[in-house]
């Protein structure tokens, strides 16, 4: 029986499974697709190549030894990496790597950047008519990776991170866009890259801004006609930090100007980094030049955080505190607050200022009242989970019935239902949602949540589906 590419690569990934832990599989080998078989050498689709140098640097071996089972010993596996046209055209090209190729890459090419109009600085941070062309982070140094503690919700962004920081403008994830929820670490992780390039690295111009104050500091230029002034600062930098870029939605002219200075910093080997309560494919009224340069580098996701790792926080906020607390204690906070690190820790400090000022010893108890209290006051999130198993049930089907890959009408709406909810009432990207409701991609959500909107509109028994579910999942 003639072998395909898709056999091969799912014998390939059955044994890789067996080898290494299942949250690396899932991060690593489950967006990567089989092409085609031409003889002995396989090939296979990487999102990026951030995915290629990540694969050859820590599972080359296992590959070999998977691949050779499969194909022999002349086993070639060849990686093609799915790239945007940077023109915007809608088509796709691509570009092939073998494995440890030391042969020519295509390259595409990209818009000429915009030349500085200015021969001086001149410093939107500082006080006008007090020259300083000396520049500052705007960091804050106690945002670093030391307390920022690893585990599987954010190891992709960590360890990217860290790559970043030892060679900034020199690896393939450039620009770094970190994205998730509020609360969950996108500002600590964007300062703590900053910081320790910083420290390794003091002769680089390394800024900070928020794309509030970015775009404050753009309308500040345009009224005072010294926007080239604005573009040739922000070209100088060697590494730009832009946090909650998602806030540059619907102004087209911030757009514009920083996707010239986005063009020159690139093309110069400068860094970005980025962080969005998004995906890009979840970016609203962005254009759409400026989300396919987003996607250039690594969109690296930041998650709720598990047990283990929110016990892990617990500790290491008590130990830079230098207070003590019973083991029951931390566990019983850690199993209560579950939404994100924000709110983890300000219910560890809400409990030791009320032990504190009250002069009461820290109880179990006591962390009951207290975390009830601080989780009431909190409004959580609804899980995807949870949207799927209230959907299932108002149908009167099960979960696993919802997610299959049945068309018949009603079990479709269901599914399509589900996906709406989860889109509206959880920060989860689109991809998520499509991933955990029947393994869909972000083109299926989207697609549910416009249906679901047109037929709310259009049909009376649909629109009372809508409101039913909605009061269920609010309450």
């Amino acid at each position: 029986m003639q072998k395909s590419a898709n056999s091969v690569w799912g014998n390939c990934l059955n044994f890789v499974k067996d080898n290494i832990h299942n949250q690396a599989f899932k991060t690593w080998f489950d967006p990567i697709k089989p092409l085609k078989l031409n003889g002995d050498a396989l090939s296979v689709e990487v999102p990026s190549k951030f995915f290629y140098e990540w694969l050859e640097e820590h599972y080359l071996e296992i590959l070999k030894v998977a691949l050779t089972k499969e194909l022999g010993q002349g086993a070639r596996l060849v990686y093609v990496i799915r790239m945007e046209n940077t023109f915007g055209s809608k088509q796709a090209f691509t570009e092939s790597i073998p494995s440890q190729n030391k042969g020519r890459i295509k390259v595409q090419n990209v818009e000429a950047p915009l030349q500085a109009q200015s021969a001086e600085l001149k410093n939107p941070f500082v006080i006008p008519g007090i020259r300083n062309l000396k520049v500052e982070s705007q960091l804050n140094p106690s945002y670093n990776f030391e307390n920022f503690l690893e585990g599987d919700a954010n190891r992709l962004a960590r360890s990217a991170g860290i790559a970043v920081a030892n060679k900034p403008g020199g690896t393939s994830f450039n620009p770094l866009l970190i994205f998730g929820g509020v609360g969950l670490g996108k500002t600590h992780l964007a300062h703590a890259i900053g910081v320790d390039i910083k420290s390794k690295y003091p002769e680089k111009t390394v800024l900070y801004i928020s794309a509030e104050k970015f775009t404050q500091q753009y309308i500040e230029a345009v009224k005072k006609n010294t926007r080239n002034d604005f573009i040739h600062f922000y070209q100088v930098m060697d590494v730009l930090i832009i946090d909650d870029v998602q806030f540059f939605s619907g102004k087209t002219g911030t757009q514009d100007v920083f996707f010239h200075i986005f063009n020159h910093l690139h093309q110069n080997g400068k860094q970005v980094i980025l962080t969005s309560d998004k995906a890009p494919v979840d970016m609203q009224d962005i254009e759409q030049r400026l989300l396919s340069r987003f996607k250039w580098g690594l969109s690296a996701e930041l998650q709720r955080p598990d047990y283990e790792t929110r016990i892990s926080i617990l500790k290491n906020k008590l130990y830079r505190d230098g207070v003590e607390m019973p083991d029951e204690i931390i566990d019983f906070v850690a199993k209560s607050v579950k939404t994100n690190v924000r709110e983890l820790e300000g219910a560890i400090i809400s409990l030791i200022a009320q032990a504190s000022f009250n002069r009461k010893e820290v109880t179990l108890e006591l962390a009951r009242q207290i975390v009830e209290k601080f989780v009431r006051n909190t409004k959580r999130e609804v899980s995807i989970d949870h949207i799927q198993k209230v959907v299932s049930e108002y149908f009167q089907m099960d979960v696993t019935t919802l997610q299959s890959k049945t068309r018949k009408r009603h079990i479709v709406q269901a599914r399509q239902l589900a996906m709406f909810f989860a889109k509206k009432m959880t920060k989860a990207s689109l991809a998520s949602i499509g991933s955990k409701i029947g393994h869909r991609d972000h083109a299926t959500v989207l697609h549910a949540c416009k249906t679901v909107d047109n037929l709310a509109f259009t049909d009376k028994q649909f629109r009372k589906y809508v409101d039913d579910l909605n009061k269920k999942l609010s309450n």
